[in-house]
């Protein structure tokens, strides 16, 4: 299906980094990030690994480490299980 949409810059520089990252279209990388987000069960919390920085950059807990391009691009391979 064709359509437009406006994408909040953020959400266009980090779907743009993703799709670069795996190789493939802008489309598909929202349309993947849409399907993965539906199968991530609601526990009406955060991730208790991940927190956001003063900052709002999203940090693994208890490291205070930021996720880099290349921490993302893993993840993203990852499986549901």
């Amino acid at each position: 299906m064709r359509t437009t949409v406006n994408l909040d810059p953020d959400v266009y520089r980090f779907t743009s980094a993703y799709a670069g990252a795996k190789g493939i279209t802008l489309s598909a990388a929202i349309g993947e990030l849409i399907r993965r987000a539906e199968q991530i069960p609601e526990t009406g919390s955060d991730s208790p690994r991940l927190k956001k920085s003063p900052h709002g950059y999203l940090v693994i807990a208890g490291t205070g480490e930021a996720l880099s391009p290349a921490m993302v691009k893993a993840a993203s391979e990852d499986e549901f299980v």
